[in-house]
């Protein structure tokens, strides 16, 4: 069997470097029981150059892993040994079907039945957990037309959407919660992100969670409730109010998306205050301190450059309130979480409670004086809301 795989292999690799590749199916699990049923293999161009794209297929969604292909045909030859029985392989010229019965295995080769044309598909579409297809809070809001096509001047919109919703699937899918799910999502604005977090749970999840807008405007709150309610989203509301004032449900996720500069601090504070198990926060304006920022050292030749200062004090805010977060027992992640071309705020502090009480408090806001004194600043406003 080992050497029919290995010529298997060879043909695979051969067709790659020719450009007669057009796609390869591992099929038929050999064990049964598990989720992956098959897995789809494509020849892709993208920044980092050629790349094999793995799509493992389960029963309700479709996950995508690129590979250089040196390492996919590695993976491939693992696949069929361990794993798989069948796999068939589409080349512009012939097909090859690869089989294994017991420790018996063969290669049935025929000649392709159709002109097929090579293209090294770009990946510059993801598996996308939010489609637009009959997805009703997507054309109420403007996203989609009558035919549920993306519209030309909300692609970007839709994007950062379906990014916001994978980041928020690699943190909440498999998240040991105490308790259900509830969430509360502070500035949910027009609901574009709210809709879609409902929409992931209910939808492609198939679980249960509460989900609460909080929004000052009342017009786009009665409008998100109408939509909530079209859409018969029955544990998705929207209220009214400030991050500080709202009246808000119990809740153990916590999210602030684009909350303008330190509102975004507010909603951080009422996360640690509630003992939100995860806080997942999107700020932007960092504008509290910047007038603040006057080193006596050497830093005073970086931010003597107004736009140097502006980033210095975007990154100086972020810094500090993931040192914040880590003193409070959160462990966290600060990223970028979708490029500049689509959205120029696109930093998100991540922070998730350690289940373990923390030991090291000091050693975090010991940090934190340090950087303060580097850069001669006063007070953080994270630092008065935890007082």
């Amino acid at each position: 069997m080992i050497e029919k795989i290995q010529e298997f292999i060879e043909i695979i690799q051969q067709n790659i470097l020719l450009k007669n590749f057009v796609k390869l199916t591992i099929s038929d699990k050999k064990d049964k029981t598990d989720e992956v049923k098959s897995i789809i293999i494509k020849h892709i161009e993208i920044k980092k150059g050629e790349q094999m794209s793995f799509v493992y297929r389960y029963q309700t969604k479709d996950i995508t892993k690129n590979f250089a292909p040196e390492e996919a045909l590695e993976l491939i030859s693992e696949l069929l040994l361990k794993d798989y029985n069948q796999a068939n392989l589409s080349t512009t010229e012939f097909d090859y079907h690869f089989w294994t019965r017991g420790k018996k295995s063969g290669i049935k080769t025929k000649k392709t039945d159709k002109i097929v044309q090579v293209q090294l598909f770009h990946d510059k579409l993801k598996n996308r957990i939010i489609e637009p297809e009959n997805n009703f809070y997507l054309q109420k809001l403007g996203v989609t037309n009558s035919l549920w096509q993306i519209k030309p001047n909300m692609q970007d919109k839709y994007k950062q959407i379906n990014k916001y919703i994978e980041i928020v699937d690699g943190i909440l899918k498999d998240y040991p919660f105490k308790q259900s799910v509830s969430i509360v999502d502070m500035g949910s604005g027009k609901g574009y992100l709210t809709f879609a977090l409902y929409d992931y749970f209910a939808n492609y999840l198939q679980k249960k969670a509460m989900i609460t807008g909080v929004e000052m405007r009342a017009n786009l709150v009665e409008q998100s409730n109408e939509i909530a309610k079209m859409c018969n989203f029955k544990n998705l509301h929207f209220i009214e109010g400030s991050i500080q004032e709202a009246k808000t449900p119990d809740y153990n996720v916590l999210i602030a998306l684009h909350a303008c500069d330190t509102a975004t601090d507010d909603a951080i504070a009422q996360g640690i205050k509630n003992n939100a198990e995860v806080i997942i926060c999107a700020p932007c304006c960092h504008k509290q301190l910047r007038p603040q920022i006057k080193p006596d050292n050497i830093l005073r030749e970086i931010t003597k450059f107004g736009i140097l200062l502006e980033r210095q004090s975007e990154m100086l805010t972020d810094t500090i309130r993931g040192l914040m977060l880590e003193a409070h027992g959160y462990k966290t992640n600060i990223f970028e979480f979708i490029e500049t071309i689509h959205t120029p705020k696109n930093v998100m502090i991540v922070a998730t409670k350690r289940q373990k009480p923390l030991q090291n408090k000091a050693y975090y806001l010991e940090q934190i004086q340090e950087l303060k004194n580097l850069f001669g600043i006063e007070n953080h406003y994270l630092e008065n809301l935890l007082k």
